[in-house]
């Protein structure tokens, strides 16, 4: 009687909590559907974290054979009297009676923790040791709801068994401790025992009991055939005999009367193969402890230490560690096992509760370090496969929401991101360290695990991210919006970035100091590479791609500010990291793109001033200005460049200003040169002069009888020719040297426009302006209209003096005598010439031609003096008159001061005028002057002959050899003409 009260409960907390328990199933019920709807919405479970069992068992079925397991371990360990009352019993006054009887000795008597009052918990270890806070039942002073007053029928509670069923088990055990006293109950195989103890009476329903049947079979199946702890072997008879029976029970109830042929057979084959044993003798009997089915079993038991309404560790957790400690024996359980199993379940349960439950990730997480110890003592390779089964599952969990955290934390759950990333690389670490250390092959290579997975996280969450603000960005763009998808994206990614750097990349840190520049760098490249697809093929400038370029520099220049705050605390500078960040070099893109843009028009602008050239009449009528329209026109595109030029969306107008002017001004340069080839180049070098003669002194200087035209066509032999020369007129010049000084004043205003726009553009910009203009130039065009305006000038004077006017000069001045053909012909001339130059030319320029005018028809004055040939002779009477006709020449370029200025005329006559006192010099002193000159300059005569001067001077002057030798050989003198023929022996005639 003694072993049979063992297995009697206490009768006053059965009764006690009859009631409680009745109304506590509907309301697990509605708990029940109301977690099972929370879950599927938000709560997402771990995976499960053991290999199937192969058999069809289901959870509940594992929860109440495990309830089984505990009942009979804590019956057979504890002293406390188990006993089963059915529901069914009369409520009599003496029923009451004894219950009361039995209920104040168990009470009297009882300080086990199978009975433990919960409100009398002390303070638990287990809790302390997991960082959990106590409960509000625990605190003094606080009313708790109403809950199971033992700690087993807390246990039965949380592994949601009923009463019916636990009445059930309990009769069971006590018909089992009947027929087999002091049997302990590791030496027992539970589904057996309750095939040959229960009856179906035992059970409401024929099919319930029928499925309980079939548990207990698929159990034996489990635990003996499929998982047992000892491998079978094939031809193993026992093994072949229980599956046969199983088989056969499937099809065709199994009659459990223990007498039976076919339950004895049963019990024959399961005894033996439960029986067998590593080594040595014992009782124990082998059915649950088998790899995985064991840790199915305790992996249902471990429920037991959570509240099963809200998933909290139950306050009690230390009397239930105490009684799962009691079925490991049984289950082939040891505390490393236990340890893994509790982690997995505490971070289940922080899973399941939606990740908000920061108390039982943070027990998680102080539970996940014991396994850390125990990992790095043990070589076990079975606790091995089970610590990779379980750290797998709880890494799948944490890096499903790792590898995207931007889509898993936000502001409302941000705080749990720490322990979960901290639950997620120790389990990574454990895998991918202390395990692979017993097992070489399965580690490639030695890494930072710990920042291995960090940036693992970082780049594969903000790739995800990026792709999000890709599919974002397309949706904003619209008719409205029609900003390019890579500008708006770059837009984003910067926000994302900064959204990085102070929220993410804080938690991140404590594992990864340059948390920040992964981050970076993984969008740098996510977005370097759209920025590399969008601008394969782009060629030309258009608005989307500055636009698009513009943004991608703005985006770098922010990452790599953040990158570089963030590598002043790495120890190589962030170099590794930098490396991972090719520059887009947008810049340098605009920039290419910007002069390629510059080229095309400036190419199309020159193919135009071709063409327009080519068209060009120069005609003086075709304005008022009297200047070219095509330079009107080119300076008008030119404009409108400038303007296209500052109205492109970019940054860099004062980078790439000099480039554009440099082009523009070349085209300027490129029109005045053109335009000046398109008449020829005129030449303003003195007409060669005749060879030197001397007088023929006596003779008349030309017959009477021959006519003007004679003379004309006889000629003074200077190189002349009669009429225009083949090119422009005087007009179509004048046109020119306008043209030319149109372009050079235009080209100012250019330059000061070119300078405001760019003030204002980087006011625009940086509301600063600095630019001072000096990339601003225009040097080639200004210098070449410059020179241009020169060069046509010059040559414009010497073509009217030597072509146009050369019948008047050099055909007919002074020929025959000074006194006959004096200079009053080209006077007229050249004042027609000037009528026609100031009604074409103003100002600067006409003064530029008048004056290049007044020195040739000085020249030219000069030329007939000294170089006019044999028609021509002067006496020293003539002296006097050819000083007037010059000063009459001098008077029509001042204009009784409305001219050109006196000292502009004086200069231009210097030279005149040093050689007409020559002319009223008498010959002998010429010739002593002539002598004394070339002996100073070539020295000393020969007694034959004088050395004889160079025959073309550099300037006509009365200190010159050259000058006072050609007066000489004009003089009209007889001693002039015999020094000439004994010293030179000049000819009369040519």
């Amino acid at each position: 009687m003694g072993s049979m009260a063992r297995l009697l409960p206490d009768s006053r907390s059965a009764s006690a909590s009859a009631s409680w328990t009745s109304s506590l199933s509907s309301d697990l019920a509605t708990a029940a559907a109301t977690a099972a709807t929370a879950t599927s919405s938000s709560a997402m479970p771990l995976a499960a974290p053991f290999p199937g069992l192969g058999v069809p068992l289901s959870d509940a079925d594992l929860r109440t054979t495990a309830y089984e397991v505990l009942v009979a371990a804590s019956r057979a360990t504890v002293g406390r009297p188990l006993i089963y009352i059915p529901q069914s019993a009369p409520s009599s006054a003496s029923a009451r009676s004894t219950s009361s009887t039995s209920t104040s000795t168990s009470s009297s008597s009882s300080s086990s923790g199978l009975q433990r009052s919960r409100t009398s918990t002390a303070a638990s270890k287990v809790k302390r040791s997991l960082g959990l806070s106590p409960s509000a039942s625990s605190k003094a002073g606080t009313e708790a709801p109403r809950r199971p007053e033992t700690v087993m029928e807390l246990v039965r509670v949380n592994l949601r068994v009923t009463e019916q069923a636990d009445s059930r088990i309990r009769r069971g055990l006590l018909r089992i401790a009947a027929g087999q006293l002091g049997r302990r109950a590791e030496s027992m195989i539970l589904p057996l025992e309750f095939l040959q103890r229960s009856k179906a009476s035992d059970f409401p329903d024929p099919h319930e009991y029928e499925a309980w049947q079939f548990r207990n079979l698929k159990l034996l199946e489990a635990g003996l055939l499929v998982h047992p702890l000892i491998p079978l072997s094939k031809s193993d008879i026992y093994a072949q005999t229980l599956r046969e029976i199983i088989s056969r029970a499937y099809d065709k109830s199994l009659k459990t009367e223990k007498n039976l042929e076919s339950m004895q057979e049963l019990s024959s084959a399961v005894k033996s193969l439960a029986g067998r044993s590593l080594g040595g003798i014992s009782d124990e009997c082998h059915w649950a402890d088998g790899f995985p089915f064991n840790l199915h079993i305790y992996q249902m038991l471990v429920e037991a230490c959570f509240d099963c309404e809200n998933g909290t560790v139950v306050d009690e957790i230390d009397e239930v560690m105490g009684l799962l400690k009691k079925t490991w024996v049984i289950l082939g359980i040891n505390q490393m096992l236990h340890n893994l199993c509790f982690t997995w379940a505490l971070f289940n349960h922080f899973a399941t509760s939606d990740q908000v439950d920061m108390e039982l990730l943070s027990a998680a997480e102080n539970q996940l370090s014991v396994v850390v110890k125990d990992a790095k003592t043990t070589e076990d390779p079975d606790y091995c496969d089970i610590l990779i089964s379980i750290l797998s599952s709880i890494t799948g969990w944490t890096e499903k929401r790792l590898l995207a955290y931007h889509e898993t934390f936000n502001a409302s759950n941000i705080v749990s991101m720490q322990g979960i990333v901290a639950i997620g690389v120790s389990a990574a670490k454990i895998l991918l360290e202390d395990i692979s250390q017993k097992y070489p092959g399965k580690r490639k290579q030695k890494t930072d695990v710990v920042r291995g997975k960090i940036e693992t996280y970082i780049r594969s969450s903000l790739r995800t991210a990026f792709a999000q603000r890709m599919d974002e960005a397309d949706s904003k763009r619209s008719s409205r919006n029609p900003v390019p998808v890579l500008a708006i994206l770059a837009k984003d990614i910067s926000d994302l970035a900064s959204k990085e750097k102070n929220i993410y990349s804080p938690i991140l840190k404590k594992w990864h100091p340059l948390a920040s520049g992964v981050a970076v760098t993984t969008l740098h490249s996510c977005f370097g590479n759209e920025l590399k697809q969008f601008m394969v093929g782009r060629t030309k400038f258009t608005p989307d791609t500055a636009q698009v370029l513009n943004a991608a520099d703005k985006l770098e220049k922010n990452l790599v500010n953040i990158a570089v705050e963030d590598f002043l605390d790495s120890d190589d500078g962030g170099k590794s990291l930098i490396r991972q960040m090719p520059p887009y070099e947008a810049e340098n893109a605009i920039s290419a793109l910007v002069k390629g843009w510059m080229k095309e028009r400036v190419d199309k602008l020159k193919e135009w001033v071709d063409q327009s050239l080519q068209q060009e009449t120069w005609n003086p009528k075709a304005n008022r200005q009297s200047f070219a329209p095509s330079s009107m026109e080119m300076l008008r595109m030119v404009d409108e460049i400038l303007d296209a030029f500052f109205q492109l969306p970019i940054s860099m107008h004062s980078t790439l200003i000099s480039d554009l002017t440099a082009g523009l001004d070349g085209i300027l340069q490129y029109y005045v040169s053109k335009a000046k080839a398109c008449h020829g180049t005129e030449s303003t070098a003195t007409p060669q002069l005749p060879h030197l003669t001397r007088c023929d002194v006596g003779s008349k200087l030309f017959k009477k009888k021959e006519k003007p035209h004679a003379l004309l066509n006889r000629g003074s032999q200077v190189g002349s020719s009669t009429g225009k020369s083949e090119g422009c007129d005087l007009s179509e010049l004048c046109v020119q040297i306008n043209t030319f000084h149109y372009i050079r004043t235009e080209v100012e205003n250019l330059k000061k426009k070119a300078k405001k726009c760019l003030r204002n553009s980087e006011l625009s910009q940086d509301g600063i302006g600095t630019t001072d203009g000096m990339n601003i130039k225009f040097e080639l065009s200004q210098a070449s209209c410059q020179d241009g305006i020169r060069q046509l000038c010059d040559a414009t004077a010497h073509k009217v003096v030597f072509s146009y006017l050369s019948h008047v000069l050099l055909d007919m001045l002074y020929v025959g005598g000074a006194a006959s053909n004096r200079v009053e012909p080209l006077l007229r001339e050249l004042h027609s010439t000037l009528g026609v130059i100031s009604g074409i030319m103003r100002n600067e320029p006409r003064d530029h031609l008048i004056t290049a005018l007044m020195k040739a028809s000085f020249d030219g004055f000069l030329l007939v003096l000294l170089a006019g040939g044999p028609t021509r002779a002067f006496t020293l009477q003539d002296a006097q008159i050819i000083e007037n006709d010059f000063r009459a020449l001098r008077g029509l370029y001042l204009a009784n001061g409305d001219g050109l200025p006196h000292e502009l005329v004086d200069k231009a006559s210097s030279e005149v005028k040093s050689v007409l006192p020559l002319l009223r010099t008498d010959t002998e002193s010429l010739i002593q002057r002539f002598k004394q000159v070339i002996t100073e300059r070539q020295g000393s005569p020969t007694k034959s002959s004088f050395p004889k001067p160079p025959r073309v001077p550099a300037q006509w002057s009365a200190n010159d050899p050259n000058t006072i030798l050609r007066v000489l050989c004009y003089r009209y003198d007889e001693a002039a003409t015999k020094f000439l023929k004994k010293t030179y022996k000049f000819p009369k005639k040519l």
